[in-house]
């Protein structure tokens, strides 16, 4: 009989929350789910993309640029001193200003001393009606030999409990970024996300869609033998006509792609316990990695196979 791997257990906590009316209103609300989840024994606690405001890539506003940070801004220099003061890992997903005309969808992951275990740009950048990011976002930049870990591309980042591969919303459609994040060596793979219903549509697809995303990501986790974290936002924004209608239902899955918690459609923090074991007993059950043909994948970098 195979023996299992010891338990090797960590806690990991959600915050799914609506935007306030202003700025400080909001951080101040997702301070306190933070220490609800910090009190209630988490030591890894993700935030939402772009959690800090509503979600602005509904138009073309050359106005919101303004509001766009540094690494060193005020969303991430007070929400890592929150990590340092509670001792424990925080996702922090923001809007980046990183040159003059450069901006990113980034997060940074502080530690429990506070200071950054790595920074991850959103790769995958989505342009389809009231998901206008493609305006505001310029991609992560692609790894280049030479380039020290961490520092471009697809990365995982470790912290004291377990090894975090950070990725963000439109990225969760592509197991390329899945596998590659995987490969890395993370032990979760957390989406912090902005995605909801456009009114002529959920009548019709919106369960269809809510499924579909859930699906997909709970898919990276059977492919790659990770847990998978979904982390979404809450509420309308915009119009009941014409605005998104942001469907919650963070979850946290295991690495067979099993739903250990998932939250409704208001706001919520989220708590799962993991057993990091889990992840070497189902690679061995469903040894995916050792199956894999690396030498006949190569067509994989191609836009389009012509030579089908």
């Amino acid at each position: 009989m195979t023996e299992r791997p010891s338990s090797r257990p960590v806690r990991v906590g959600l915050v799914q929350a609506r935007v306030r009316p202003s700025y400080d209103e909001t951080i101040e609300n997702t301070r306190e789910k933070v220490r609800e989840a910090s009190e209630r024994g988490a030591k890894l606690v993700v935030l939402g993309e772009l959690f800090a405001s509503y979600y602005f890539c509904q138009t073309e506003d050359p106005e919101v640029f303004a509001t766009a940070e540094t690494l060193d801004g005020p969303t991430v220099t007070t929400m890592s001193a929150l990590a340092g003061e509670l001792g424990i890992s925080l996702v922090i997903p923001f809007f980046e200003r990183r040159a003059p005309g450069l901006f990113h969808n980034t997060l940074v992951i502080a530690g429990p001393d506070g200071r950054s275990l790595g920074v991850y740009r959103k790769m995958h950048i989505p342009d389809d009606p009231q998901f206008m990011e493609k305006y505001y976002f310029t991609p992560g930049d692609s790894p280049r030999p030479g380039d020290a870990p961490g520092q471009a591309g697809f990365s995982a980042f470790q912290t004291p409990q377990l090894k975090v591969g950070p990725l963000i919303c439109w990225d969760q459609w592509y197991p390329e970024a899945a596998r590659l994040t995987a490969m890395k060596g993370a032990d979760i793979l957390i989406y912090p996300t902005a995605i909801g219903w456009l009114p002529s549509e959920k009548p019709t697809e919106g369960a269809a869609q809510l499924s579909a995303w859930q699906t997909m990501q709970r898919s990276h986790a059977i492919a790659n033998g990770t847990f998978v974290a979904a982390v979404n936002r809450v509420g309308q924004e915009g119009s009941k006509e014409t605005g998104i209608e942001f469907w919650g239902h963070s979850f946290i899955c295991d690495p067979m792609g099993r739903v250990l918690a998932e939250a409704g459609e208001d706001e919520e923090v989220l708590i799962a316990d993991l057993d990091l074991s889990e992840i070497e007993n189902t690679r061995k059950w469903w040894p995916f990695f050792r199956d894999r043909r690396v030498d006949a994948y190569g067509a994989i970098t191609k836009r389009w196979d012509e030579d089908r």
